[in-house]
């Protein structure tokens, strides 16, 4: 059994269908998009991963989802697949994702990782509300 990675955002579409744990970060961890310095990159740039990674509550948010996801492997015999979501699918979806399949992969676990939205272009500044709803779109 398997454990699939998907880091995707939802100005570009909404969370895969094909989703079983499905994480919605953008009211919950910064977004390094507003930082001049970061927001060109991605979470695959190591400066990004380090700011997501970084960022109060990400490594624990991390932690748990994997862990959440192999307990489900163990007890249901089924592949899992979890979804990392934030605005522009760029910056803190693909660095949770990055860091989720680093630690799965540690563990032992067959795991896969996509980035769904990593090559799309910067959404408008509008569109990087820190709440959730309409105005994220």
């Amino acid at each position: 059994m398997a454990i699939r990675i998907i880091s995707f955002g939802y100005g570009h579409g909404p969370a895969p269908a094909t989703a079983d744990l499905i994480y919605d970060v953008r009211a919950l961890l910064h977004d390094p998009y507003y930082d001049p310095g970061l927001k060109a990159f991605t979470g695959l740039d190591q400066r990004v991963y380090d700011h997501v990674m970084t960022t109060p509550g990400a490594h624990r948010l991390m932690v748990n989802a994997t862990a959440t996801a192999r307990a489900l492997v163990q007890d249901t015999g089924r592949d899992v697949t979890i979804a990392w979501g934030c605005t522009g699918g760029r910056h803190r979806s693909v660095g949770l994702a990055r860091a989720s399949y680093d630690l799965l992969r540690a563990n032992g676990s067959a795991v896969t990782v996509e980035h769904r939205d990593v090559d799309q272009n910067l959404l408008p500044a509008g569109a990087h509300n820190r709440t959730r709803g309409t105005a994220d779109l």
